[in-house]
């Protein structure tokens, strides 16, 4: 038996009695798979997971990237899914320190299952088409230790580069998803969109074909002006074509991470997702000083933040979460 699941069944016998029988999101959903367009749990509908993107495996953002952060996430904020945001590229990410930074994917994505929630394992590169072996040795390993277990999600490539075209985008998803599907036959994966995930539309004219339970990533900051009624219009048309859609990563602020939080603009695309019914991961548990970061400098890099210890964005994003995820 692969040990991922050894990992899964070994979280629910040790588990007290009374915590088995609680209704963890994946107890409640089981696995999910694409449906008629949607993603969907186990009894057809779509789940509307909500959730928190850990930051860059990397900079202030490492250092959350441990246990007791992603317990108090569950307990806490209520999350039903988390997004652990491997870097590739730069200094000490996965092309230079693969091992480590793979240690750092699996404790997040070990402590999801324990927890009973989903986790987004993310490839997070611009420029996947260029580390196509690293990407293949990286999603095998994954679907091997992982394969059968729901709560997982891969996340073949953040945000290719606003250069990037489709075709190169699908190349690159077909190799991967071929690779993972070699380990794991079920298990949804997450391909990435033009244009820092915002071209859906285009996506939706030509999707990957010939594999199962694959959905798209679309990405939006609530508060960049080039984030507004345009894109949503994008999301829309693919939605309206049937593209399965999951937001993996948006912010309160701009895309740089900083701007204003300007409720105006994030109450109608918090609605929009919830109109739509959309999974969701909000961007992101560090202590840096932006706008987009949930956590005041120097925050506990072992969870248990006061209200003091959350930046507005943390205080709003933790609010919605325990009203909706009930």
């Amino acid at each position: 038996m692969k040990k991922a699941i050894w990992i899964f069944l070994l979280s629910v016998l040790t588990t007290p009695i009374f915590a088995q029988t609680a209704q963890t999101p994946v107890a409640i959903n089981g696995a999910l798979r694409v449906e008629n367009g949607r993603i969907v749990n186990q009894n057809g509908v779509p789940p509307q997971l909500r959730g928190i993107s850990f930051s860059w495996s990397l900079w202030q953002g490492r250092k959350y990237y441990n246990p007791a952060v992603l317990d108090w996430l569950v307990s806490d904020f209520k999350v039903s899914i988390v997004r652990a945001s491997m870097g590739v590229e730069p200094a000490h990410g996965y092309l230079q320190e693969p091992v480590a930074q793979t240690r750092l994917e699996e404790g997040v994505a070990d402590e999801a299952i324990k927890q009973g929630v989903y986790v987004l394992i993310d490839w997070h590169d611009h420029h996947s088409n260029q580390h196509l072996a690293g990407s293949k040795a990286f999603f095998t390993e994954m679907a091997k230790r992982y394969a059968g277990v729901p709560n997982v999600i891969y996340e073949i490539w953040n945000e290719p580069w606003g250069a990037i075209s489709w075709d190169t985008v699908k190349n690159y998803a077909v190799q991967i998803t071929t690779e993972i599907r070699k380990y794991d036959t079920n298990n949804i994966i997450i391909v990435g969109s033009p244009h820092w995930d915002q071209d859906v539309d285009v996506v939706a004219a030509n999707p990957l074909t010939g594999f199962k339970n694959i959905a798209y990533s679309f990405h939006f900051y609530a508060s960049d002006p080039n984030h507004q009624a345009k894109l949503r219009a994008k999301a829309d048309l693919a939605l309206k074509k049937g593209l399965p859609l999951m937001v993996t990563e948006w912010g309160v602020g701009e895309s740089n991470g900083n701007g204003k939080f300007d409720l105006n603009l994030v109450n109608p695309w918090f609605q929009w997702m919830e109109d739509n019914k959309l999974s969701w991961a909000n961007w992101n548990i560090t202590d840096k000083n932006e706008t987009t970061a949930l956590l005041m400098p120097g925050a506990s890099v072992k969870g248990g933040w006061t209200e003091g210890q959350l930046t507005p964005a943390g205080i709003y994003i933790r609010e919605k979460l325990r009203a909706l995820n009930k």
